[in-house]
């Protein structure tokens, strides 16, 4: 039995066996639950009625598991599962059935005697705060999952962060847990999301050396191309290596842009230029494509009809109506048949430009932390000497529910003795504006993917050193807009952390309860955004 709800994080009541109960994401229909036949992501109540199966088998899972560390596959069923039941990550019935299938196996052999695994209406109904807590858990791990994916493709473990899978999904389903219990596996949580931030981040580093400041152009040549999305750099590389001396060029897309400020990945000739902006415009920008599409990760949108021929899915990510192209049991990819769609489709006949949402051509990224800490002494004096007068970090998940544009607005009102520093696709709402230079660095600094939040902590955490302070006495405000699970996993690694003053937008989680949300303020400072007027004369005590 689905279920649906009477109010934001109020009390559950049985719905319709046809209906579904989902409010993981940002866009949750009136800011409280998707409770119909589909959700607002555009995953239909069958889709959503397995994910919960599929997540309940994974909490029965870790229960039988007792605390003990999981083998390898048990490892790669937690990751796979918990990513694959991500916001915009899976659509197919079949693909999700699959995993379903695979997790009871496992299930059923560990647990002989309790055939009967955790149902989500046990999580629906428990008390309100302790529901809401459950859930900020839930959601927290299902965004270490997706960077321990990443990390897992190349080579990259961590056994805390492996045990943590199963931990924290048995401490949802404990029904002795308190809300300080609760609270103090959250935080556990971002911990062990910025752990995994640093595994992926040192795994990105070595296997393509460490990012550069580059610029990125947004005109596409001439010629058949193919235009990869989502986040996975290895997928990127083997494509690469793929569609060397084959007369197709490629273009990343989304959060794939960071990509070009890899020396070897940008070392490929045929990765020429960053194709559109953010993932929630992709059905606008992929209508008329004459090249293929393939999705790495999660940002995928029910394709349209007008394009759905020319989309192809890999890894976890999956639609009924697409091409899936399936991982060997050696790690490897055959993209054949997509660059075959590429030469089939021919891309444009004459160079076109793309430009970004502002109307920009080009776009700067590759301020990883050792970049920007390469330049710290410049920082360093210019904040001194009150060159700079404070930074704010603007980044995050970005969505097409109004209100997003209050992100475009706060960076284009910011002083100019400010400096922007970005990440992630909430980026594309102001990265391709000029808005110059501060001591000749620019003040917009992108410093890459969601996952690169570690890079921005490192940067923070050695300014703090060098000021002799701590990173909440910084000139450092964050300015936050959130999606989905991977942004929560970070802001719990933020607040595990005791970073203060955080805003938050455009609205706030519909799954934090009232009290567990005052908790939040109470220890954290932790505030919704206003408007950029407002916000900026608060933070700045600028003149009305």
């Amino acid at each position: 039995m689905s279920q649906t709800t009477d109010g934001k994080a109020g009390v559950v009541t049985a719905g319709t066996d046809d209906a579904m109960f989902c409010y993981q994401c940002e866009q949750v229909a009136g800011n409280t639950a998707c409770t119909g036949s589909a959700g607002v992501c555009g995953k239909s109540s069958v889709v959503a009625r397995l994910q919960d199966r599929l997540t309940g088998a994974l909490i029965g899972l870790a229960q039988g598991l007792k605390n003990e560390a999981p083998c390898d596959h048990a490892t790669r069923i937690f990751v796979d599962g918990l990513f694959i039941t991500g916001t915009n990550v899976n659509f197919s019935e079949a693909a999700i059935q699959a995993q379903l299938d695979a997790t009871m196996k496992l299930y059923t052999h560990q647990r002989q005697q309790d055939s009967r695994p955790y149902t989500m209406e046990a999580l629906w109904n428990e008390q309100e705060d302790i529901r809401s807590l459950k859930t900020l858990v839930l959601l927290g791990v299902r965004g270490i999952a997706a960077y321990a994916h990443h990390a897992a493709a190349l080579g990259r473990h961590d056994a805390s962060v492996d045990r943590f899978f199963s931990q924290a999904l048995a401490g949802i389903a404990d029904a002795s847990s308190t809300s300080a219990d609760l609270l103090e596996l959250a935080m556990q949580t971002g911990q062990i999301n910025l752990k995994v931030m640093e595994l992926l981040d040192t795994a990105h580093n070595d296997s393509y050396s460490a990012p550069q400041p580059t610029v990125v152009s947004q005109s596409v040549e001439a010629g058949p191309f193919i235009v990869i999305s989502g986040h996975d750099l290895h997928d990127l590389k083997m494509l690469l290596e793929q569609t060397v001396g084959r007369g197709v060029n490629v273009y990343t897309h989304g959060e794939m842009l960071p990509a070009h400020a890899y020396p070897e990945l940008n070392r490929f000739g045929q990765l020429k230029g960053n194709f559109g902006t953010a993932w929630q415009n992709q059905r606008q920008e992929f209508a008329h494509l004459p090249a293929p599409v393939l999705f790495t990760t999660n940002c995928l949108m029910p394709p349209a009809a007008n394009y759905a021929d020319r989309v192809y899915t890999t890894s976890v990510v999956g639609h009924a109506d697409l091409i899936h192209i399936p991982t060997q049991v050696d790690g490897s990819k055959d993209f054949s048949a997509l660059i075959a769609r590429a030469k089939e489709l021919g891309g444009y006949a004459t160079d076109t430009l793309v430009p970004g949402t502002n109307g920009g051509t080009t776009v700067l990224t590759g301020f990883g932390h050792a970049a920007v800490l390469a330049q710290a002494d410049t920082v360093i004096a210019a904040v001194k000497s009150g060159a700079i007068r404070h930074l704010f970090l603007v980044g995050g998940c970005d969505g097409a529910k109004p209100g997003r544009n209050y992100f475009t607005r706060f960076v284009e009102q910011a002083p100019a003795d400010t400096v922007i520093l970005t990440l992630a696709c909430g980026k594309f709402r102001f990265n391709d504006l000029d808005l110059g230079t501060i001591g000749g660095l620019p003040r917009i600094m992108d410093m890459g993917q969601c996952n690169d939040a570690y890079s921005a902590i490192k940067v923070a955490a050695a300014l703090a050193e060098a000021f002799g302070c701590g990173i909440n006495d910084l000139p450092l405000t964050l300015v936050l807009s959130w999606y989905e699970q991977k942004a929560v996993a970070i802001l719990l690694t933020l607040l595990s952390l005791g970073v203060k003053n955080i805003l938050l937008g455009p609205s706030l989680p519909a799954f934090v309860s009232p009290a567990i949300l005052k908790v939040l303020v109470e220890n954290f400072s932790l505030a919704p955004i206003t408007t950029p007027e407002e916000d900026l004369r608060r933070i700045l005590g600028l003149a009305r």
